[in-house]
């Protein structure tokens, strides 16, 4: 099958659902539900912070954007998921498809990147306390979240303007929901750079996250470790084993899903698992690890219903 090099009107297929028609709607139902749990759980996070002058640090100012990514994240995911379990066969127009995978690889290595700028921010915090005021001011703080966002969307600009310029062949997607590397799959004729540069992406965002991660919570664990103050160590310590583990699984089901497009061995159930959790659950347990688990901002959302009580 020949389609245009635009694409802008095609209609691509993705792969139908493996439950049966009577059990549609129950995941309809409890897709629906997840997503809402998600935006509202998020969102209370983002609230809290920003209407509380007392959250206005920066290493919550740094997390503010980790909910940010997770609203972007689901909302390019699960509207289009709900809406497609309506219809069979499953079909997307080639421009919502290119726009879905934008979102979906900018929530990822947004996501990526926020949690390597909050492990830095924890790393002056815990190892260099003296001069914290001195490194993270809010100029310093500003550029930071700045080059986040910044050369996530650049990066991945570049890769998606290079997808357009090929000619597509095929309408099948082979994920569940549209990435980059499925529309890649789409694409014939000479994809060498395109290829190339996706991978200098995925060797970018994973490299520079995990080096920069492991270094700081390597000190900060050495730095733990030399403490005399019981209580510092064991917060710090639980503090970065929460985070460490939230950003391995995220790193590492990325990384599997995007490499198995590259080694045919995979099997295609395996690719499509991962691709779904890591869009699922991260948006999910972040709240509930990052906001609801911290003590400040807990404090300040148990206390919102009195604040708007006493406001009466």
């Amino acid at each position: 099958m020949s389609l245009n090099s635009s694409g802008a009107t095609t209609m691509l297929t993705l792969p139908p659902f493996s439950f049966p028609l009577s059990a549609r709607v129950p995941a309809l139902v409890f897709s629906a539900l997840t997503y809402l749990t998600i935006i509202c759980c998020n969102l209370m996070v983002v609230v809290t912070i920003a209407i509380n002058h007392n959250l206005h640090k920066p290493m919550y100012m740094l997390l503010i954007n980790l909910p940010v990514c997770d609203v972007m994240g689901a909302t390019a995911f699960f509207p289009q998921m709900i809406s497609s379990m309506l219809y069979d066969p499953r079909v997307i127009p080639y421009w919502a498809c290119v726009t879905q995978a934008l979102f979906v690889h900018t929530y990822g290595a947004g996501s990526l990147l926020i949690l390597t700028a909050m492990a830095l921010d924890r790393y002056v915090a815990i190892c260099q306390p003296l001069s914290y005021n001195t490194i993270m001011t809010n100029s310093n703080l500003i550029k930071m979240i700045s080059a986040v966002w910044l050369t996530g969307l650049i990066l991945l600009s570049i890769s998606f303007l290079l997808l357009l310029r090929l000619k597509n062949c095929s309408s099948e997607i082979n994920d569940m929901y549209c990435t980059y590397p499925s529309l890649m799959k789409l694409a014939c004729g000479d994809t060498n750079v395109s290829n190339f540069y996706g991978l200098f992406t995925i060797a970018f965002f994973q490299g520079v996250s995990l080096s920069a991660v492991l270094f700081t919570y390597l000190k900060i664990l050495i730095t733990c470790v030399f403490k005399n103050q019981s209580d510092a160590r064991s917060k710090a310590i639980q503090t970065c084993g929460a985070h460490i583990i939230v950003f391995l699984f995220m790193l590492l089901n990325a990384f599997i899903a995007l490499l198995s497009h590259r080694i045919a061995s995979v099997p295609t159930f395996v690719r499509r698992v991962l691709g779904v959790s890591v869009m699922i659950f991260p948006p999910l347990l972040n709240p509930l690890i990052y906001g609801f688990n911290t003590k400040d901002i807990r404090r300040n959302i148990l206390a919102f219903p009195k604040k708007k009580t006493s406001a009466f």
